[in-house]
Formats: C-alpha cells, sequence, structure tokens
C-alpha cells in the first residue's frame, strides 16, 4: 500500500503563484507514474500533470507553459502553479499508479486550491 499526502495550496490571487506538495510513504518502491489530478464541484475530476522516469512529463493543455510538475527521489512530488487563472480553482489531489497497472492506484485526500481577487 502506498499513502499520500499532499499540501499546500491556500488562496492566490490571479496572476500569482503557489505550490502544492504530495509526500508519499508505504511501498513506493513499486510506483512507476505520479501525478496530479483536480476537480472542481459539478465537473469530473480531471488530469493536470503526470511524470515517470526518464520519460518526459505529460501535462493538460490547459495548464503547459503555466505548471510544472517535479519530485524528489520519488517520495514527493510537487506541482508548481504559475500565471494562475479563475479556472484554475478546485481541489488538488496527487495519484500513483503501480509499475504495468493501467490505472491510478492511489489517491491523496486533495487539497484546496483558490485563485480569487
Amino acid at each position: 500500500q502506498v499513502q499520500l499526502a499532499e499540501t499546500g495550496g491556500g488562496t492566490v490571487q490571479p496572476g500569482g503563484s503557489v505550490v502544492v506538495s504530495c509526500s508519499a510513504s508505504g511501498q513506493t518502491q513499486y510506483n512507476c507514474f505520479m501525478g496530479w489530478y483536480r476537480q472542481t464541484p459539478g465537473k469530473e475530476r480531471e488530469f493536470v500533470a503526470s511524470m515517470e522516469p526518464d520519460r518526459p512529463s505529460k501535462y493538460a493543455n490547459s495548464v503547459k507553459g503555466r505548471f510544472t510538475i517535479s519530485q524528489d527521489s520519488w517520495k514527493n512530488l510537487f506541482l508548481r502553479m504559475t500565471s494562475m487563472t479563475l479556472e484554475d480553482t478546485g481541489v488538488y489531489y496527487c495519484a500513483a499508479r503501480r509499475c504495468g497497472s493501467p490505472d491510478w492506484n492511489y489517491w491523496g485526500q486533495g487539497t484546496q486550491v483558490t485563485v480569487s481577487s
């Protein structure tokens, strides 16, 4: 099992920046992918960014050029968000996927990010 815990977020003004972090514990050695999703009320959870060893990171079109995903020893995952807009408001979830799994296996509890003036 893997446990994921997000921190960071909060309220940021339009055009501002914020970093959310995710700490992974447990059997992390079996993870091949880590990523970020977000969800706003009334909408389905949507992909934001993901990364895997030795491959380019992937981003949703809506965040390309503004968000950057990074990791530290594959136990800490970060999402730096810049030039934020009102549409970036939502609950941001960290996710991890085991090697060979077609689906994301583990999710964090989420952290709220609100873009507001």
